[in-house]
């Protein structure tokens, strides 16, 4: 359990290193703001459009004013938390591939400044951009590839919210894990399976940090300007825990 803690905690260890290395801070900007356009136009315009509708289905009706309001008051909270999951599986795809050659950049930094570790890469940034857009898009592919079974498993009656809310859970913090401590394996040409098998040795202390950063992920706005610290984050504790030193 000391792991986990350790590991929930673990990004906050890293908010210094924006301050020391200030190139960090310059590297998050372009993500942020494409990001923030991204999930602001998405959220605007879905849950507003929820709204209107509600309001052209309710507003013909002739029941009880209080009761209608207590309808309405409830479509809007529902229809808030829908826009979020809708926008935070929106992040998860277009957030991931607008941010990888920017992500890249902060990760090999932390590498080299704090770790003394450098990978040769002769190829210009379109073709480094191009390999990180890919790995995201694998990452993308395994974490639908799980995610659309355990949503079809929550129309089972009785037991399955409850299989979907435990398993999904569990996933959710294993993806964020892979998802930040991927960089530097990517750039040792590490394969995909390995990459699970490296973030699954260190169980507890994987989770911990992905349940740290799935709370960062999920919550709206927090997760657009948090993402380049849990890359910075991912990076730093590969090294300093010894994940590249892990052979399976």
């Amino acid at each position: 359990m000391s792991d986990f803690i350790y590991g929930f905690f673990y990004p906050l260890k890293c908010i210094k290193l924006f301050f020391k290395y200030p190139k960090l801070i310059a590297y998050s900007v372009v993500p942020i703001v494409i990001n923030l356009i991204i999930y602001g136009t998405i959220f605007f315009y879905t849950y507003n459009w929820i709204l209107g509708k509600t309001d052209e289905v309710l507003s013909p009706t002739d029941m009880n004013g209080i009761f209608i309001e207590l309808i309405r008051s409830f479509i809007k909270i529902f229809s808030f938390l829908l826009v979020l999951l809708i926008c935070y599986f929106a992040f998860i795809i277009f957030g991931g591939i607008v941010s990888a050659p920017f992500n890249e950049k902060m990760s090999k930094l932390i590498e080299e400044r704090l770790f003394g570790e450098k990978i040769v890469n002769d190829q210009p940034f379109i073709k480094d951009a191009l390999r990180s857009i890919k790995e995201e898009l694998k990452k993308i592919l395994f974490y639908f590839s799980v995610m659309i079974p355990l949503i079809l498993i929550d129309f089972i009656p009785m037991i399955g919210s409850v299989i979907t809310l435990v398993l999904g859970s569990a996933f959710s913090f294993f993806y964020n894990a892979l998802d930040y401590l991927d960089y530097p394996m990517t750039r040792r040409m590490i394969g995909f399976r390995k990459k699970l098998s490296v973030v699954i040795s260190k169980r507890m202390l994987s989770f911990g940090f992905g349940a740290g950063a799935f709370l960062l992920t999920f919550l709206p706005v927090i997760n657009v300007l948090f993402n380049p610290l849990l890359v910075v984050a991912g990076t730093r504790i590969y090294y300093e825990k010894e994940y590249n030193k892990i052979v399976v």
